[in-house]
């Protein structure tokens, strides 16, 4: 039996954490689908298009993963693209009440769909996009913590809004 996976985020930017935890989850799915939120209350500072670009970048080389933009709930996604589980991210203990909190609605919703909480591997646990962002938008080295390709993005992002 063929399983799928959605590993769904904003991705604003991708980051070395999103890539390390989507590549693991190939090993254990046979397709995975990073599948990145419009996410207009989150006003991301990408647009859909070039998350989904950067995203697509980082991650050409991996046969069995896509990237896909959507709205909407994950739930629908999943039963709408025949994917049977939801991979969330848990880099510490104080994002598993709110994980925990959507696994549980997600199941409500659509009791058929599954979510398994992956963590991050060691040296990636304190980097989040957030912080990426931040340290991007005030001129600091992000290359450690993005794929290459997204420090330029964000350099070009910054200029562009005359940051």
């Amino acid at each position: 039996m063929s399983v799928g996976a959605m590993y769904p985020g904003t991705f604003d930017p991708v980051t070395n954490g999103h890539v390390d935890l989507v590549r693991r989850a190939a090993k254990l799915f046979d397709r995975v689908v990073v599948a990145v939120a419009a996410s207009p209350n989150k006003t991301p500072m990408f647009t859909l298009e070039e998350r989904i670009g950067m995203a697509r970048i980082a991650l050409a080389d991996a046969p069995n993963i896509t990237v896909d933009g959507y709205a909407g709930l994950t739930v629908d996604y999943v039963r709408h693209h025949g994917l049977r589980v939801i991979i969330r991210g848990l880099r510490a203990v104080s994002d598993f009440e709110y994980e925990f909190q959507l696994a549980t609605m997600n199941r409500h919703l659509r009791s058929e769909v599954e979510t398994i909480f992956l963590t991050p591997a060691e040296e990636y646990t304190f980097v989040s996009s957030t912080f990426v962002r931040e340290i991007g938008v005030l001129g600091g080295d992000i290359s450690p913590f993005v794929p290459p390709g997204v420090a330029t993005a964000l350099a070009r992002k910054r200029a562009e809004l005359g940051l």
